[in-house]
């Protein structure tokens, strides 16, 4: 009897990906459908339906069920199943048209030109962007990257039950780091562990992310170091780059038998709130019985407070989710206390001075996040030894020097503690 917690809606996970001879009928017979078009976040979701870590999911969803999900985070054909974001596929307006209602189409991802799956159309159905995007990210900027993805979405949803064909080139460009679900809990199994905390992470590993971890392990069996391999926005670090330095940091700094690393096919969001509770379902089903939700867990820019996305797991039902937060205060770097410390421990208030060379002239709290350290190594300037450990800094020093054009970061609020707590 597994003592791990169990996947979210489901006793047992429920992956849609084919094998073998079911596999090979399949993609024979795809060659002759009708070829609709995916986008990388589409294709993303897909694979993530595909390999069970969006369990219990057979495909993307309906009107009733999209609109459930951005009013009351239910499924209204899954009697009600919590569910915090849509995930849907759409089309455009002649492609819609030229499909009929029960008609099998060929999900192509437009990126690797691949057929990625098929799909039984059940529905076709027009949305309010508007809507999904006040409900879901908070927001109608099109600055900010959520909501670009859903007004350049095609004006037709089409919903049906899928079956998956590839994961795409993530088994193989991430060998070793990509994991799905069962592998992820058959590691878990393998060591005796009940209760396991994810750290989700889209950056390299500075000094914020090590302590939380390593907060994690002592109350929990271990911790599952959780990377995102899918895409990102411009300005972000890319996925081998992060592996590479996440590597150095685990390999020296961690006992090998309290940490497992994992990487994961979805697209970023960047949704905050919202994404922290789509990112607790699907760690749920990898087996993790708890999620590490720090400062700005999935936000961008200053579109969320540092900790509203801690703030939304006291406002959905109890019985949402088994897997349960574990919430941290804003962490930094004391000089003061010699140490990594919180909020929650650290008496010393002032905020450390650091010059253009990277020396510390003064203060006491040396605020740490990935967009400062984003930032500071695209301008080539000096990043202090206590920000992150100097194998992670090599890594990503030898990518910034490989760029032949610098990519601009821009600060936001909560990256430099200027905006209000």
């Amino acid at each position: 009897m597994s003592k791990l917690v169990p996947p979210h809606g489901s006793p047992e996970l429920k992956p849609l990906l084919l094998a073998g001879d079911a596999l090979a009928a399949e993609l024979q017979k795809a060659q002759g459908l009708k070829k609709v078009p995916m986008t990388t976040r589409e294709t993303s979701d897909l694979i993530m339906m595909g390999i069970g870590a969006f369990t219990p999911l057979d495909g993307f969803m309906g009107r009733d069920d999209w609109k459930g999900c951005c009013d009351d985070y239910r499924i209204p054909s899954r009697k009600g199943l919590f569910w915090p974001i849509p995930i849907t596929l759409s089309a455009q307006q002649d492609v819609a048209d030229s499909i009929s209602k029960g008609e099998e189409v060929a999900l192509w991802d437009l990126e690797t030109e691949a057929i990625m799956g098929t799909m039984k159309v059940t529905e076709k159905y027009g949305i309010d962007k508007d809507c999904e995007c006040k409900q879901v990210f908070r927001t109608t900027d099109p600055a900010h990257p959520g909501v670009q993805k859903v007004m350049e979405q095609g004006p037709v949803n089409l919903a049906g039950t899928v079956k998956v064909l590839s994961e795409s080139y993530y088994p193989e460009m991430f060998a070793g780091i990509y994991q799905r679900p069962v592998e992820a809990r058959q590691v878990f199994e393998e060591r005796g562990w009940s209760t396991v905390a994810a750290l989700q992470l889209r950056n390299p590993m500075h000094g914020s992310h090590a302590y939380l971890a390593w907060v994690a392990i002592e109350v929990c069996d271990g911790v599952y170091i959780h990377q995102l391999v899918g895409k990102l926005k411009p300005g972000d670090i890319p996925a081998e780059t992060r592996v590479k330095a996440i590597d150095a940091l685990v390999n020296k700094y961690f006992r090998k038998d309290r940490v497992v690393q994992g990487g994961y096919p979805m697209e970023m969001r960047y949704a905050g709130p919202r994404e922290a509770l789509l990112h607790s379902v699907f760690r749920q089903n990898y087996g993790c019985s708890h999620l590490i939700v720090g400062r700005d867990h999935a936000g961008v820019g200053d579109y969320y407070g540092p900790f509203d996305a801690q703030k939304i797991f006291n406002e959905i039902p109890a019985d949402a989710l088994v897997l349960r937060p574990l919430c941290m205060d804003w962490t930094f770097y004391c000089y003061e206390c010699g140490s990594m410390a919180s909020m929650k421990t650290c008496p010393h208030e002032s905020k450390a001075v650091i010059d253009e060379n990277g020396a510390y002239q003064g203060g006491a709290r040396l605020l740490l996040s990935g967009t400062l350290l984003r930032k500071l190594m695209s301008e080539g300037k000096p990043v202090p030894s206590e920000f992150s450990k100097p194998e992670v800094i090599a890594v990503l020093k030898e990518y910034y020097d490989s760029l032949e054009q610098k990519v601009e970061v821009k600060l936001h609020g909560f990256a430099t503690g200027e905006a209000k707590k």
